[in-house]
């Protein structure tokens, strides 16, 4: 028999065939397919998940694949990545190199720039063999880790990655995430290790003590209940009370007890305190938190080995299983325990450890009043801020109630923790700790720096009002400092840009960045210029906001999304083209990916680039999905109802609808609630419903002036056709002298002066404003509302009886929608040329199958191919000048269409299209 704690290994499989079956199985499946799966191994501790794990590495390896094994631990699961570091070094080769990680905390959200790093490695690592991904224990992975094992499998779905993951058994009802996201797109088995059957136990006693098994050993393995570590534990007992003539003791004390029991006093002790650094430490840590030297400690460090309750790897020990430790731990008082915990904490901080890699043992060993621990928590916050903004929120939450209430520092950590709470999308736990401190009456300018994280936060929740009635309080007292007065003037500036006084509004931002440049407070100036650049949009003044917006960029780039957006708001759709270039290739993207795929999904939405630009909302909704946020969903599914029914696909504008009503129900802030109902009245108005399509235009109309201006701003000329259809000519004139408005702020834009004209010229059925419309249109970048021009002129010359050169632009209309896929528009103008006297064409413009090779989308079979000449995903988007994530999702949509799985299975699809 081995050692305890590998007695399962070879041999010790007896019992778990079936399970050991169902694993090679899928070895096997994911080289010879190339496609992913996952297996996730259930159980209770002891139960053998473990071995089982390390059993399919190694005849995955010895199949030719690439393996990268780990361990998560108990007392390091808060060190982001730490878990997945363990398992991603197959071959001794990092997956992800350190210069990258090092990247990780410059900036705001780094998970899914983490993500797609990863995928990209992992590509690289399968072009050579396939890969088994292995992490034991994943109940005590760090958040980060979890994060990304709950994405990162699906977004390597085509590649031959086999993830195998063990986990301790939880309650029943337990739904884990990592498991149920892979379900969704890859192979996935979960495994569930029972008891063992009392043969396979006796035959294991058999093995051990050879065939002379009486009675009152089966009796006492009956105490294991099938759980294999406790059986093998007992036998070892057995068989050392047998060379040594004692008597055998009865129930589990043969077990792990009788095993630690027999134990010196001074090893004992060594392993106690190793027991408190966690299931792995450093012999010198333990030595020193013993208070001896460690030539005195060699004793006990060489008896624990002996008896095999711990394995000296070198750089570290390790308890040969978690029961063990676990076993020494509960024997610790829990007085004396949490002192320990304390003393360890201390004893990482001395030696030059990061503030992370103490915090477990600050969480169990700190009491309230300890402000030393409560500091180190705030520095260990800082560190993950950028890569888990979840977990800094929780660290600086305990930090503020350690810290004594008295103790002004308390008030700095309170204001971080109001942050982060922010960041991590927590706003009415930040709003509960600014209110928390500010009952603590802190000094003046304390404050005010309160009183601005709460204000930002009020901003997050959509909450103008309340922003400008607390900034407004909190200006008129006394005692701020000049840099805290500039963050709460451009808070100010923020919440008169969401109303009727923008002059005021500008007037606070313009007073706010000189402040904010006279102080050098970064985060004022680039809020005051956020503000400007809002103020501006919502006053109408587009050229003002690209100044402010590429003002702002500059400060700081995380806001390129804005500043492309402007740009295409004054129809410089060449400029905001090369800055998408650039943020993707040279990565200036990677710190708000989700807002960048929403300028990327705008710019193609007004080139007329229907399809791709439902692949970027689609993508970036997945993104703000991935990370917990919902900045953008409601309007990107409002974008994608419509085009819907440009399509003629009622059902998916349908189902977009209703989505976006869902993600409405939880903000319903006056912007999303407009662009939601101003959907709604397209809806009516597609099923010729007018009374209901006009009643919601009305509801539109009502809303606050500026978000007419930016809800309106690209599609008035629709909302004027609904007014008309509906007979309310007074919203119509309103409509079109908004219109008008905006032109004459805009005098240089096409999109602005030919929307203007052709407005009036609906209202005022001139056909001469029309003609004029498309003529301004045509210097224009938006070929859709060229289209819907020479559609409104041409039904007008129809009905003026103009039947030739109705069916010249009409014919032309048809042909800017079909090729933009707006087949439902294409048909409208399909009717007109009928009206027209024209022959009109049947079945042009039909919408493409669901399935196969002809559903695919241009972009679609580009990457297609792409991808099938053997480029990565990475390389497939530089050549698109793309991002990643849009090739990803083209993948998923074209895997879906094809109904393949891997990427071997699409070059066989490819390769046959391209013969036919």
């Amino acid at each position: 028999m081995t050692a305890a704690g590998q007695a399962l290994s070879g041999s010790g499989l007896r019992g778990r065939e079936a399970e050991r079956e169902r694993l090679r199985s899928l070895v096997a499946s994911v080289a010879r397919t190339g496609s992913a799966a996952l297996a996730l191994i259930r159980g209770e501790a002891g139960i053998g998940k473990t071995v089982l794990l390390m059993d399919t590495a190694e005849h995955a390896a010895a199949a030719g694949y690439s393996v990268g094994l780990g361990k998560a631990d108990e007392l390091h699961h808060l060190v982001p990545l730490s878990s997945l570091l363990t398992c991603l070094t197959p071959g001794g080769r990092p997956l992800l190199p350190d210069k990258a990680l090092a990247r990780l905390p410059q900036s705001h959200d780094h998970r899914i720039w983490l993500v797609q790093r990863l995928a990209e490695h992992i590509e690289t690592l399968t072009a050579r063999a396939p890969v088994l991904i292995g992490l034991d224990d994943l109940q005590w992975a760090d958040p980060l880790s979890v994060f990304v094992l709950t994405q990162l499998p699906t977004r390597v779905r085509a590649l031959p990655v086999l993830w195998l993951l063990t986990k301790r058994q939880g309650p029943p009802q337990e739904a884990d995430e990592t498991l149920t996201a892979a379900s969704r797109a890859l192979t996935t088995a979960d495994v569930h290790l029972g008891p063992l059957p009392a043969a396979v136990i006796q035959q294991m006693a058999a093995d051990a003590l050879g065939a002379a098994v009486d009675d009152s050993v089966h009796d006492l393995l009956e105490g294991a209940g099938g759980n294999p570590f406790l059986a093998a534990e007992m036998l070892a007992g057995l068989r050392s009370a047998e060379s040594t003539g004692r008597s055998v003791p009865s129930g589990l004390v043969v077990g792990v007890r009788g095993r630690l029991s027999a134990l010196s006093a001074d090893t004992l002790h060594f392993l106690r305190i190793g027991a408190v650094l966690g299931r792995r430490f450093r012999f010198q840590d333990a030595a020193a938190l013993s208070g001896r030297s460690p030539a005195a400690m060699i004793g006990p460090l060489d008896e624990a080995v002996r008896t095999h309750v711990l394995a000296d790897e070198g750089e570290s020990l390790i308890f040969r299983h978690d029961l063990l430790r676990q076993a020494v731990y509960a024997d610790i008082p829990p007085s004396a325990r949490r002192a320990l915990h304390r003393a360890a904490a201390q004893h990482l901080v001395d030696a030059g450890r990061q503030p992370i890699e103490a915090v477990s043992h600050l969480l169990t060993g700190a009491l309230p009043g300890d402000e030393e621990a409560g500091l180190l928590l705030g520095r260990a916050a800082d560190d993950v801020l950028a890569v888990a903004p979840g977990l800094a929120a929780d660290l600086l939450t305990r930090a503020v109630e350690l810290i004594p209430a008295h103790r002004p520092v308390g008030f700095d950590v309170g204001e971080r923790a109001i942050v982060a709470l922010a960041r991590a999308g927590r706003d009415k736990e930040a709003l509960a700790t600014g209110e928390t401190l500010l009952a603590r009456h802190p000094p003046l300018d304390v404050y005010g720096r309160i009183q601005a994280a709460i204000g930002a936060t009020l901003w997050n929740l959509n909450r103008a009002e309340d922003l400008r009635r607390l900034v407004d309080t909190t200006l008129a007292v006394e005692g701020a400092r000049p840099r805290t007065r500039a963050r709460l003037t451009a808070l100010r500036a923020l919440a008169l840009s969401r109303g009727d006084d923008l002059a005021a509004a500008r007037e606070a931002g313009e007073t706010a960045l000189r402040q904010a440049i006279a102080t050098g407070d970064r985060e004022a100036h680039v809020q005051a210029l956020f503000g400007l650049g809002e103020t501006a949009l919502n006053a109408g003044d587009t050229a003002d906001a690209q100044k402010r917006f590429m003002a702002l960029s500059s400060v700081d780039p995380a806001y390129l999304p804005e500043e492309i957006v402007a740009c295409q708001h004054l129809d410089d759709f060449a400029r905001a083209e090369r800055l998408l270039g650039r943020a993707t290739s040279q990565g200036e993207g990677a710190r708000r990916e989700a807002m960048l795929q929403w300028a990327q999904g705008q710019q193609r939405l007004g080139l007329g680039r229907l399809d791709d630009a439902e692949t970027d909302f689609v993508t970036m909704e997945r993104l703000e999905d991935e990370v917990g946020a919902s900045v953008q969903q409601v309007n990107a599914r409002v974008i994608r109802s419509r085009i819907g029914l440009l399509r003629g696909d009622r059902t998916a504008a349908r189902q977009d609808l209703l989505a976006a009503r869902e993600r409405l129900a939880p903000h319903p802030n006056p912007g999303n609630t407009a662009a939601v109902r101003y959907l709604e009245a397209l809806h009516a108005d597609a099923m010729d419903d007018h009374a209901l399509a006009l009643e919601h235009l009305r509801e539109v109309q009502r809303h606050d002036g500026y978000m007419r201006w930016r809800l309106l701003r690209p599609w008035v000329d629709e909302a004027v056709r609904i007014a008309l259809r509906g007979g309310d000519r007074e919203l119509a004139e309103d409509l079109t002298a908004q219109a008008e408005a905006h032109a004459a702020r805009n005098p240089g834009v096409p999109t602005a002066t030919g929307l203007a004209a052709r407005t009036r010229g609906l209202v005022s059925n001139d056909i001469g404003l029309l003609r004029s419309s498309v003529a301004l249109h045509r210097d224009g970048p938006r070929p859709l509302n060229l289209a819907e021009a020479l559609a409104d002129l041409g039904a007008a010359l129809v009905s003026a009886g103009h039947r030739a050169e109705a069916s010249e632009v009409l014919t032309e209309a048809r042909a800017v929608f079909t090729e933009s896929g707006a087949h439902a528009a294409a048909a409208r103008a399909n009717g007109l040329l009928g009206g027209a006297g024209t022959r009109v064409r049947r079945g042009s413009g039909n919408p493409r199958p669901l399935q196969g090779w002809q559903a695919l989308t241009a972009s679609e079979r580009k990457v297609a191919r792409l991808v099938a000449a053997g480029h990565s995903n990475r390389a497939a988007a530089d050549l698109l000048v793309v991002s990643p994530h849009t090739v990803n999702t083209h993948l998923s949509s074209i895997f879906r269409k094809l109904s393949v799985r891997s990427r071997v299975q699409l070059t066989h699809v490819v390769l046959a299209s391209d013969e036919d």
